[in-house]
């Protein structure tokens, strides 16, 4: 079973790790906030460990390509409903990520259908990781050591929005130009 190669077994270690951070952070208080930030980044570190794995020993796999952004959008976008329902952060920002990454993959299917591979960009990866970091001190949440980290993720979190939408507009243009592309190709074979 080639698909559940070590790199893949990682990558759904963050998936099994999502319904934990929630469950603690369900259960409010100093401590599980602590615990559910300690899950989510380790759940993080495994989003660079798991690729590198895999490129490092060649068993980089269909599978794995498909499983590893999904575990990122999965992590990620159940972590901000939570915080939503908490108060900690707005739910319009919430919105916007979720939406993007879902008119994302979609336009990526569409893409992969026509025979398109359009691979995550600099963009994509760097939007990822800022929304990771900004995550960070909003599930901590309490102060530590008198300092408040939530006025840090809520900045974080603006700025990771503004990289998404980016990011996100990035996506359609290239999507458009392979269209375009595609699409005068085929006029062109259609006139000779």
């Amino acid at each position: 079973m080639r698909f559940l190669n070590l790199p893949n077994k990682i990558t759904l270690s963050r998936v099994l790790m999502v319904p934990v951070i929630i469950v603690l952070l369900y259960f409010e208080n100093k401590f599980t906030c602590l615990l559910a930030c300690a899950g989510f980044m380790l759940a993080s570190v495994t989003d660079l460990v798991d690729g590198h794995i895999a490129r490092r020993s060649n068993m980089v796999t269909s599978f794995g390509k498909f499983l590893d952004p999904l575990a990122d959008k999965v992590l990620i976008s159940s972590v901000l409903v939570m915080l939503v329902s908490l108060g900690r952060v707005a739910a319009w920002i919430t919105i916007v990520i979720i939406c993007r990454e879902l008119i994302i993959t979609g336009l990526r299917a569409i893409a992969a259908d026509e025979g398109v591979i359009i691979a995550a960009d600099n963009f994509g990866k760097w939007k990822t990781i800022l929304q990771m970091l900004a995550l960070v001190p909003l599930i901590l949440h309490y102060p530590w050591f008198g300092l408040n980290p939530v006025p840090l993720g809520q900045f974080l979190l603006y700025i990771a929005t503004a990289l998404t939408i980016f990011s996100g507009v990035n996506y359609l243009y290239t999507f458009h130009r392979h269209w375009l592309g595609q699409q005068q190709e085929t006029g062109s074979a259609d006139g000779r």
